[in-house]
This record gives C-alpha cells, structure tokens and sequence, in this order.
C-alpha cells in the first residue's frame, strides 16, 4: 500500500475518532473505577468486537447484516440495555460506605464483556467498515494484504485513543480519597449511562 494512500486513511481514522462515543465513555469509567491496568481488558473486548466486525466486512457478510433489520435491532438495543444495567449497578454500588470499596472492582472477565457488548452493539460497524475500506484499497493488488493493513491500523488507532481516556481518568481517580472518591465512582456510573443513551440514540436514528 503507498505511503501516501495509507496516510490519508490515517488522517480519516483520526477525524472519525475526534468524538467520544460509548466505547470511550466506558473506558472513562472503568479506568476510574478499576484502574488502567484493569480496564484494558474492557479496551481489548472493543477491539475484539472490531476485529470481527472487520472480518466479516472482508468475508462479505455486510450485505447479510445489512438485510437483517431485525436481527439488528435486537442486538444494538440489547447492548443497550446492558450498558445501562451495568452503569446503574455502578452508581448503587458508589452509594455504599467507603469500607466497601473492593467489592467495587470488576473482574477480568466482566470488563471484557463489557468492552465487547458495547461496540458489538453497533452490528452496522459491519457495514461502516465495509464501506471505508474500499475506499483506500487498490483493486489491481491483492486483497487480503490491504485488508490486514488497514485493520492493524484502525486496531491500533483505536486502543491509543482507548489508552488516552483512561489513562486520563485513572490519573484522576490516584489523587482523590474518601468521598471524592465515592464521588468519582457516580461519575463513572454517570458515564456509562450515558454512553447507554448515545447508543439509544444512534439505534433510534438508524431505524
């Protein structure tokens, strides 16, 4: 792939990524919650959900999912919901005293699954990702080389944004104790409900 192809794909990834959607409003909170070391399991469950949504872009299922408005619908409002769920879990859990604090943390497994419903939910990534892609590959090359060029590029571009989040917000949650840290943990609850709500939105735009 040229050089120079490649790097407007970047620029393009960049302007895409200039917003925080509901993957990043979830690593806001997990960071602060549990920890950047932790919450990159909740990063690795989105970048896995972005892996096969781009393999299933490359195999030609976008125009399978695409025909599916059903099946669609049950799995963006069910991922959903579950963010939601988890994000009011969360709050009622800040409203508990400080000395409860640990059970607070959420394991390996359950940040992964967050990570992962959370941009699973948006099954038209599928279709995003096939139209982008067409975009910066040349026909006259082989497919499969382009094809893992610019999926390693996204993956990456999106867990460093992923990173910067939460390392911002782990920063923060180091340097407040008692109750600004109870504090800390309805912000990160709020932000998971948010990041509900922007996925509402997008469910209900796209109907």
């Amino acid at each position: 792939m040229p050089i120079d192809i490649w790097l407007i794909y970047v620029a393009t990834v960049l302007a895409l990524m200039s917003t925080p959607g509901p993957s990043q409003m979830l690593m806001l909170s997990n960071s602060a919650i549990n920890g950047l070391p932790r919450a990159w399991s909740t990063a690795a469950g989105d970048l896995t959900a972005n892996l096969i949504q781009m393999l299933a872009a490359g195999l030609g299922l976008a125009t399978v999912l695409a025909a599916s408005a059903e099946a669609l619908t049950v799995v963006k409002w069910a991922g959903t919901l579950y963010l939601l769920w988890i994000g009011l879990r969360t709050l009622r859990r800040s409203m508990k005293p400080i000395s409860h604090s640990a059970s607070r943390r959420a394991s390996l497994r359950a940040l992964w699954l967050q990570g992962f419903v959370t941009s699973a939910a948006n099954p038209k990534a599928v279709v995003f990702f096939a139209a982008l892609f067409p975009q910066f590959i040349d026909p006259a090359q082989p497919f499969w080389p382009q094809f893992l060029i610019l999926s390693a590029t996204y993956i990456a571009m999106d867990g460093a944004f992923l990173t910067g989040y939460g390392a911002g917000a782990h920063w923060l949650s180091q340097r407040l104790k008692g109750s600004a840290r109870r504090w800390l943990d309805r912000i990160g609850g709020s932000c998971m409900i948010l990041a509900a709500v922007l996925l509402g939105m997008k469910n209900a735009a796209s109907r």
